[in-house]
């Protein structure tokens, strides 16, 4: 297996448009070589902690109400093409994901990593849920098998905050400056959520180069 390093934001649309593609790809192919981990990357790491109204900031930091439906529907438009569903008129919270990452960290440490951030991408895109409140966030944790009342207690307390914050600063650090990003093998760095058809000659060329070694 090849390691396949994903940052990513549960509240970035290519994040999620990424993920789609990629599923597409490894679907397609279940002898896939890719061994996924997901790393903490915050696109607002400055949001307040309980988060915003999210039509008021999108509109504050794009130039109005014009300019973000203009962008919702670009946005809608490749999602659709991708298969990743997107319903804008649920969505009422902009979240701060610090809690989210938490969650996607724990559920790492019980083999469930991928399918803590499936939830996420689902919760917030498609049923507009807040995944910045405690409440919710045990919700998923439990719909994918984990501990509601043990998340609960984690999200109540600060573990594991300082090192989400200091692995986000990592890769930062690293030359992370926008998601998604992947990090194949330690060594090959893909930019953007690209296409399933980019991920399928990715795959082909590691079958071939394992084929000839």
């Amino acid at each position: 297996m090849l390691k396949l390093d994903i940052f990513s934001d549960p509240v970035c649309p290519w994040c999620y448009i990424g993920k789609t593609n990629l599923d597409r790809a490894m679907e397609r192919n279940p002898d896939h070589p890719f061994a996924v981990e997901w790393h903490p990357f915050q696109l607002n790491p400055d949001m307040p902690r309980e988060g915003v109204d999210r039509a008021s900031w999108l509109e504050a930091r794009f130039g109005g109400r014009d300019r973000v439906v203009q962008m919702h529907l670009q946005v809608q438009k490749v999602a659709q093409e991708a298969g990743a569903e997107m319903n804008f008129d649920r969505m009422t919270r902009l979240p701060n994901t610090l809690d989210a990452h938490r969650m996607i960290h724990w559920a790492g440490l019980e083999g469930k990593q991928t399918a803590m951030v499936s939830a996420l991408f689902r919760a917030y895109w498609r049923e507009g849920r807040d995944i910045g409140a405690a409440g919710v966030l045990a919700d998923l944790g439990a719909e994918i098998g984990l501990d509601r009342t043990l998340m609960e207690r984690l999200l109540a307390s600060d573990a594991d905050r300082a090192e989400i914050e200091s692995r986000d600063r990592h890769a930062r650090s690293r030359g992370v400056s926008a998601v998604p990003t992947f990090l194949i093998g330690n060594h090959y760095v893909v930019s953007g959520a690209q296409p399933p058809a980019l991920w399928q000659q990715v795959i082909d060329e590691l079958g071939q180069k394992e084929q000839s070694e």
